[in-house]
Order: C-alpha cells, then structure tokens, then sequence
C-alpha cells in the first residue's frame, strides 16, 4: 500500500517538469473513418424496448424516431448535429478505449460507452464491445463483429435494468464501459459508475464484477449503486461523475491491470484533491486489489485522460486532453455562438510514460509527449477536412472533445481514435456530427525515448 502526501512546493516543482518535458513530432501516415450515423440491430432474444435508443434524453419517454436533433450543448454552443433521436437500433458511436493485445484474426478490440452520457438517459442502451479493422490505405474501417454483454448467471451485484428479462443485456443505466483489454480468451472492462473492473467471456458473459479499492478502502461514485441522495461529495463518495475508469492498461508479463481514474479523486472538502490522477493495480490471475497506487501527473490545462496502454514491459501511452472542441481559430469573440467554438480545443496530447521510474511522491514518470493539434501531414493522408480560419495545408489536427483510444502498432506506429458521443459531439465542422475516426501517426523517436 503506498500513501502519498504532496507539500505545495514539490507540486509546483512537479508542475514545471511536466510543462519542461520533450515534444515529440508527429506526421500523418494514414486516415480511416466510421461513418457517424452507423447503427447495429440488437440481438433477437434482447428486449423489445432495446430496438429502438435514445428515447429517454428529454423531459418524458419519446417514442417517435429520429424526432428530435442532436446537438453539442450549450457550453460548446449547441451547435445541430445533423442527426435525430431517437435511433432505430443501437448507435455504433463512442470508441472508448483499445485493448492492447488482438484478435486471432488481427482486429483490435474496442468498445462502445454507456450510450448516451448518462444513467438517466440510457436504459435503453445495450452495451457491446467490437472487433474493427481501420483500412489506412481505403480511408474505411470494417466492424468485423460486435459482442453484447449480458448477465446470464447474475454477476453483478445489484439490480440491472433489463432485471426481470431471461436475456439480461447490460445497458447504460448499468455500467458506463470506458476502456478494454483482451487476455488469455477473456474481456477486462473498466467501467466509470463504479468505478468497477469486469471481467466477461469472450462472447458477453458477465463472469465477475470488481469494486474498486483505495488504501483499504471502497472508492465510490455519484452513481456507484448504494450512494443515494442526500449524498456528500468528499465524504460519500470520492470518485467524480464521468471520472471512473477511462483507462485500463494490461502490463505485459505480469498480467497486472493499471487502472487509471479520468479525473482526480475529491478530497474530504469535496474539491478535487490535486492535478493528478490515481492509478491503482489489479491481478487478474488473483482477481483482486494488489493494494498498490500511483500518480499521473496532469499538464498545464488538461482536465482529464482518454486511455492508457502498455508498449512494452514498463513504458505506457496515455492520452491526456481538456474539455475543448473544435479547431482554436474559430475561438468565439462575441456572444454570437452559431458560427464558433465556445470551449475550442487546446490539449490534446499523447504522453509516454515510465511505470518502472516512480519519485518519492508516487509520480509515474512522463518521458514525453506529442500534441494532437499539431500533426504534419505533407503527403495529404488527411481524408476529412477541418473547418478553420486558418491555413493547415501541410498540417493535420484532431480537434476532438473525447478523445479515447490509443495503442502501439509497431516501432514506428501508433493508432489513435476518437468518442465521437452520437449525436452529441462535433469537433470537424461546426454543425455537423463528428465521425468515429482512426488515425495512423508516424512518431519512431517518440517510441524510441526512454
């Protein structure tokens, strides 16, 4: 059990190193993209209420598809998104997180969230996980199969929403799947209402759901079952809303799970602890806590991570990003926000990590980075253009609100892709609905750094 205690000094110090650390370049070496509006049909056994999704994002049920238009919001200037709710089927949207080790067949496994953001809005959300196979060289990304989870022998630990069915299909008034892994024929997910870590069969069978442990004790959230209102944050619970598992690193020769929180724990004032995320280690092959933890350490103006994965023995990807969406030279300059980006984004990096290098404080060491925003692209890879008040000829951005898959491909080679929250998210075009795309970066000496 390792516990930490941070003096204000050696956190700006801290600070000042990670602002100091190496950026790496990074070039465009293919493109590939799922269209936005892609949807999957339920399984037959699943209830009938699962064939149609999203009826619940307003005030009542709304049963009427394709009725009502999606839009970013307004902190980001609800900006239309071109597509309706309610969906006939299920969205294939929100690629949330890569597992590091592949299909037999060469597909990388992701997964689908929670639906649609929310416990309130998505009990009528099934969710699945996925094989894809982006194709760098067709721009095209081809869904080789998609899994559902179910609870057949009833695993989970509390009431699910499809409960009284003999199908027991999840949905996202259940668990809020944010980040994968694949070992030995099974599937690990960690999950961010918990936050708990699940693990199932290949096929969707629930076989074990995991609560979290910190220092001995339950780590919880808002919306962890159990915690009910009148609920004190910092006391009642630690974990922030959407701040659970958004990364989930499987260590290679130890089969041990790094957890990583999205957002940093609350104190017992009820005000985030620091600007630093937990990590905490878990055995599969025990199938519990191994009672240890460490630190991330967040950059200047990032707010949160979108996956975490191993490259080797000891040095991990992690994708660090802010709240922002959309390309910063359309930043809005009056209250007139129909043609800008309130919140546009400004951190957007891949940061490779050290696991086997850790300071006294528990800081996993940050090698280096390289920025998203900032991708040369002098052969044109590029596929889909950005809407910008600037030039970009030559150069290529990923101007994504989530931001939550990355992995390894090779010495050279890193796949990055993003959540595309349908039909909540933009990021390309201000009106138009961002596609789940899959990006190939050439980056050898950010993989080479040690």
């Amino acid at each position: 059990m390792i516990r930490f205690f941070l003096s204000s000094a050696a956190a700006l110090a801290m600070t000042a190193a990670a602002q100091a650390e190496q950026v790496f370049p990074a070039r465009l070496g293919g493109h590939a993209y799922l269209p936005a509006f892609t949807l999957v049909a339920p399984p037959a056994d699943a209830p009938r209420d699962a064939w149609t999704s999203g009826k619940f994002n307003g005030p009542a049920r709304n049963d009427k598809p394709m009725s009502v238009m999606g839009d970013v919001g307004a902190a980001y200037g609800k900006h239309p998104t071109g597509i309706s709710l309610p969906f006939l089927g299920q969205p294939v949207q929100g690629m949330s997180g890569f597992a590091m080790n592949r299909a037999e067949d060469g597909s990388v496994f992701t997964l689908t969230d929670n639906g649609f953001g929310t416990k309130a809005n998505s009990p009528d959300a099934l969710l699945f996980f996925h094989r894809m196979k982006p194709d760098f060289e067709s721009g095209k990304v081809e869904r080789v199969g998609t899994v559902f989870l179910r609870d057949p022998d009833r695993k989970v630990p509390f009431r699910i929403a499809y409960e009284g069915t003999d199908s027991r299909y999840l949905t996202g008034a259940d668990f809020d799947p944010e980040s994968i892994q694949y070992l030995d024929g099974e599937i690990w997910i960690g999950d961010e209402f918990g936050p708990f870590i699940i693990r199932a069969t290949e096929d969707g069978r629930i076989l074990s759901v995991h609560q979290t442990m910190l220092d001995g004790e339950k780590l919880r959230g808002p919306d962890t079952p159990g915690v009910v209102v009148p609920a004190v944050a910092g006391k009642d619970f630690r974990v922030q809303r959407s701040g659970g598992y958004e990364g989930m690193a499987l260590q290679p020769g130890t089969n041990l799970l790094w957890g990583m929180l999205e957002k940093p724990l609350l104190g017992e004032d009820g005000k985030p602890e620091g600007s630093f995320l937990r990590v905490i280690t878990f055995d599969t092959g025990k199938g519990e806590w191994t009672g240890d933890s460490y630190r991330f350490r967040l950059a200047e103006g990032a707010t949160a991570i979108g996956d975490f994965n191993f490259i080797d023995a000891t040095r991990a990807l992690v994708i660090e990003r802010d709240n922002g969406e959309g390309d910063i030279s359309l930043e809005c300059k009056t209250d007139d926000k129909s043609a800008c980006y309130p919140l546009p984004a400004k951190v957007k990096n891949i940061v490779l990590v050290d696991t086997a290098k850790v300071d006294g404080e528990g800081y996993i060491h940050r090698i280096g980075s390289i920025n998203l925003l900032d991708i040369q692209d002098p052969d044109g890879k590029a596929i889909l253009t950005t809407q910008a008040d600037r030039d970009l000829s030559g150069k290529f951005t990923f101007p994504f609100f989530t931001i939550e898959d990355v992995m390894r491909l090779d010495d050279t080679h890193i796949m990055v892709a993003n959540d595309n929250n349908l039909p909540f998210s933009g990021g390309r075009e201000i009106g138009k609905a961002a596609n789940n795309e899959f990006i190939l970066l050439e980056v050898a000496d950010f993989l080479a750094a040690k």
